[in-house]
């Protein structure tokens, strides 16, 4: 098991990112894939068509998002944190991803740069 961490930070308000995690239209938007997702502490959620699933420990709109990925048989539970910060007039996104298996870790990480918080980066600053 390995950890992760990244920061990035996008040109949008923490409310404009928090909606581009938690709001299942705008993931679709950003993801192309169908998405179940409320910004409801147990919910239930899955991305990409399935390819991600978890359920949301900890939800404070617009600052906090903390989830639980379901990694099959695993004993250690594999945890999300997306921490949303002012910054200016951009919005600071801190991630730390605890206990990735060491088998999806490259695939996890360069997914986490490239097609998820990047294609946020992405589609919020097109406007």
């Amino acid at each position: 098991m390995k950890d992760f961490t990244l920061t990035i930070e996008i040109a949008a308000t923490p409310a404009e990112v928090f909606a581009a995690l938690a709001n299942p239209i705008q993931i679709e938007a950003w993801s192309g894939f169908p998405a179940e997702m409320k910004a409801e502490e147990g919910f239930l959620f899955s991305l990409w068509d399935g390819d991600i699933c978890g359920v949301n420990l900890k939800v404070i709109p617009d600052r906090l998002l903390v989830q639980e990925w379901f990694f099959g048989d695993v004993e250690t539970p594999s945890i999300v944190t997306l921490q949303l910060k002012k910054a200016g007039p951009m919005t600071r996104v801190e991630l730390t991803h605890a206990n990735i298996p060491d088998e999806a870790y490259d695939e996890i990480t360069k997914g986490w740069d490239v097609y998820y918080l990047g294609a946020i980066k992405g589609m919020l600053e097109m406007y």
